[in-house]
């Protein structure tokens, strides 16, 4: 099996991949360096919204960048569907280890699972909507579920769901009326009337999934299986667990992370690593010790065990001479007199 770090991955690093908290697009707007006009909850940027408004709407609204700037999003995901409308600019839009310069008139996609960043490093000039909507769900294998408000046809969202869940094409064309549809989701978040916004936008939203759909269709998408079965669930936890292995985790943690029974959980690690997850999960730990044992000379031993995740000094030091064949200061010397 090839190695499983992303490109993008910092060995230092304790949560890379998190919920985006949006803290430079924050103290760019505090700064007044752009003009933001946007609704959210949480963490999100904007006009807070109310619990009886827009349900499930995390965050929705544009950006307009007229002066350079010293900051990007980093490595996140989002706590929802994201759909995304450039109306003028560029911008350097970044998957795992894929640029995209995404350009005027493009739409982007981005799944609660898939980790991202906006920015390379810094985000360009640029005009930008958004639309972040939880369909409660965080991992492939989970069945989406739709507001109430989204009113569509039931076949015609049941076939937007099978679209968007397995085809992960991160980038589309907008059309003429797509472009209106989110100019229009602007206006009404930036009038100065607010009473009226929350049914505006709700059936702007709904027209803005319709649109959307039409566009799928004529795109010829082609769908995948795979994409969401609970096999690629575990799998992207594969990847994310070489920057959690300091936590206390066990087979239940790990398989109720997935949303998986342990049983099932632990099948689909076999079946990607050879290992059983605890295995798995202890090798990483060991690679990361030798990363780190390397890189921080100065930093004890003992510190470095307990910074993978290792409660025990003594099973740090047994496990790590059993896998390597030499005692963590050993390696650590040989490591640095190799880079001298």
């Amino acid at each position: 099996m090839n190695s499983i770090i992303p490109k993008y991955y910092d060995p230092i690093e304790k949560r890379t991949y998190e919920a985006d908290s949006c803290v430079p697009l924050r103290q760019a707007w505090a700064n007044n360096e752009l003009e933001l006009t946007s609704l959210a909850r949480g963490t999100y940027p904007g006009g807070k919204l109310q619990n009886n408004e827009l349900e499930g709407v995390k965050s929705v609204g544009c950006w307009n960048i007229k002066k350079l700037q010293n900051w990007g999003l980093e490595w996140h995901t989002n706590e929802g569907i994201e759909i995304s409308f450039l109306e003028n600019g560029s911008l350097d839009f970044l998957l795992k280890d894929c640029l995209i310069g995404i350009q005027t008139n493009d739409i982007t996609i981005t799944r609660p699972w898939i980790i991202h960043k906006l920015g390379n490093p810094n985000v360009d000039l640029s005009k930008l909507y958004w639309l972040i909507l939880d369909v409660n769900v965080r991992h492939p294998h989970q069945q989406w579920e739709w507001p109430d408000w989204i009113i569509l046809n039931p076949k015609d969202l049941d076939e937007l769901t099978l679209k968007l869940r397995q085809n992960e094409q991160p980038v589309l064309k907008a059309n003429r009326e797509f472009k209106n549809c989110f100019i229009e989701i602007g206006r009404i978040i930036k009038q100065e009337n607010k009473n009226k916004y929350d049914s505006r936008l709700k059936v702007q939203i709904n027209n803005l999934l319709i649109l959307l759909l039409e566009i799928l269709n004529e795109g010829n998408i082609i769908l995948d299986q795979s994409l969401i079965e609970s096999r690629r669930t575990v799998e992207l936890f594969l990847h994310l667990l070489e920057s959690k292995t300091d936590e206390g985790w066990t087979v239940v943690k790990m398989a109720e992370y997935c949303h998986l029974g342990a049983t099932r959980f632990t099948h689909y690690c076999k079946e990607i690593t050879n290992c059983s997850p605890m295995e798995y999960l202890n090798k990483l730990r060991l690679r990361r010790a030798a990363k780190l044992l390397g890189e921080i000379p100065s930093t004890p031993v003992i510190d470095v065990a307990y910074m993978c995740g290792f409660s025990s000094p003594q099973y740090f030091n047994f496990a790590f001479k059993k896998h390597f064949k030499v005692s963590p200061n050993s390696y650590r010397k040989e490591k640095l007199k190799s880079c001298n």
